[in-house]
């Protein structure tokens, strides 16, 4: 691109510009067909333990999922992927807990399984308060989560009292259009039909996904926003060449290279910026700056060396009007 009937071979290349320097907050979120919900100790990990290859840490106290989990489920000819959701409890939408961090992953699931504890002795909860807790923080988190499908699990059925309670609260379940599943992730009791229920979630999911389109990304540099340059007389006296176009040449320009020079010379010359500097004054000697003034690069003007015909360069690297 250098080259020219005269310069051949030219000893020298245009420096890259400066990059673009960015902080950037990079948020992971994952990506599961279904997210399991329920509060801490409802049997979530233990459930997805059960139904897939999955083997996150179960124990008997709360919050011991503290990272989501994930497991890849199949039922029938359908293939998909569960989101083991560390337990959320009241006020995890304003950050209570692990509250966002927990319910950010929720976003990518395209359906929710509510996991219901049937066997907490824990005063003041029973299946119907805890799912009406949850369903009020993924609506205050984030309002499009309320649309989400969703299906319920009575786990832990496999206690005697909690298969009495998840009969008692089924009907009211049902009447509000939920599915109901009762299982037990300890027994398995129950999960291939919750399995059968879930993959028909995301079978029918998939089905209303628009097909992504193809996207080819073409990178181009950005046009320069002004095509000239200006010449302002500054208080001290000197000159200052402000325009993008002169700006963008010093900086490609290697000032240890004297044949670069010349050609930065030339280029400047056949934009007008010599007969600019000439008719706003400028005498032998000026100073003369180009580019931004916090950043300008200082030259001393001497208009007396030819400039703007694309002379020789002489040996390579080198240029006759700068002794080289």
């Amino acid at each position: 691109a250098l080259a020219s009937p005269r310069r051949k071979a030219p000893g020298f290349a245009l420096k890259g510009e400066p990059g673009q320097e960015r902080e950037v907050t990079l948020e992971l979120k994952t990506v599961a067909d279904i997210g399991l919900v329920g509060f801490p100790n409802a049997g979530k990990s233990s459930l997805i333990a059960a139904m897939s290859a999955a083997r996150p840490k179960i124990a008997d106290y709360p919050f011991t999922t503290l990272i989501p989990n994930l497991g890849v489920a199949e039922a029938g000819d359908v293939q998909f992927v569960i989101a083991d959701v560390p337990g959320l409890i009241p006020g995890a939408s304003e950050g209570r807990g692990l509250g966002h961090d927990f319910l950010r992953h929720v976003e990518r699931c395209s359906a929710l399984l509510h996991v219901l504890d049937c066997a907490t002795a824990e005063p003041g909860r029973d299946p119907i308060s805890d799912l009406d807790t949850i369903e009020a923080e993924l609506t205050t988190y984030k309002q499009s989560l309320a649309d989400r499908p969703r299906i319920i699990a009575l786990n832990k059925i496999d206690v005697p009292e909690a298969r009495e309670l998840a009969d008692l609260v089924k009907a009211e379940l049902t009447a509000r259009g939920l599915a109901v599943y009762e299982v037990s992730a300890a027994t398995t009791e129950g999960l291939r039909d919750l399995k059968f229920a879930m993959a028909e979630l995301v079978a029918r999911a998939r089905a209303t996904r628009p097909e992504p389109e193809p996207v080819r990304v073409v990178i181009r540099p950005a046009a320069l926003s002004e095509p000239g340059f200006e010449v302002v007389r500054m208080p001290d006296g000197a000159y200052l060449v402000h325009g993008e176009k002169p700006a963008r040449w010093v900086r490609q320009t290697d000032f240890a290279n004297d044949e670069a020079v010349g050609y930065l010379a030339d280029r400047l010359a056949r934009l007008g910026v010599e007969e600019a500097l000439a008719k706003a004054g400028a005498e032998p000697g000026d100073t003369v700056l180009i580019g931004d003034l916090d950043d300008a690069v200082v030259f001393d003007w001497d208009p007396t060396l030819p400039a703007g015909g694309g002379h020789a360069a002489g040996p390579r690297g080198t240029d006759w009007r700068l002794g080289g």
